[in-house]
């Protein structure tokens, strides 16, 4: 286990994270660093820029999967590495919020007469 996944953990574990955020955090940073084939701890904001558009465009991934692994890498610089980034170096992704489904007044009435 490399260092820096141990001070990771340790840190996860230290503000009680729940084991599966644990793993889906290691398992985000383990796929940053293999994107840029280097340690995350010798990489910085332009990475992690380059990093979100890979996953936008290229990875095709939902707004809420990037999300989460935003989440994971905000936590890896400024919690673990103790990084002084603003929170414009790591944004996280708009997301499109759906409108819920409104009922006509006839549709109500018709699911009332059912039941």
């Amino acid at each position: 286990m490399s260092r820096l996944r141990k001070l990771m953990l340790d840190e996860l574990q230290r503000r009680n994270y729940a084991q599966n955020t644990v793993r889906a955090y290691i398992h985000a940073i383990e796929d940053f660093a293999k994107y840029f084939h280097r340690s995350p701890d010798h990489l910085g904001p332009e990475q992690i820029r380059e990093y979100q558009v890979h996953l936008f465009r290229d990875c095709k991934l939902s707004p809420g999967t990037i999300e989460g692994r935003t989440a994971a890498l905000r936590f890896l610089f400024v919690k673990t590495l103790r990084r002084p980034y603003l929170p414009d170096h790591i944004p996280f992704p708009k997301r499109q919020r759906r409108m819920p489904t409104v009922l006509s007044q006839e549709e109500v009435s018709r699911l009332i007469a059912c039941a």
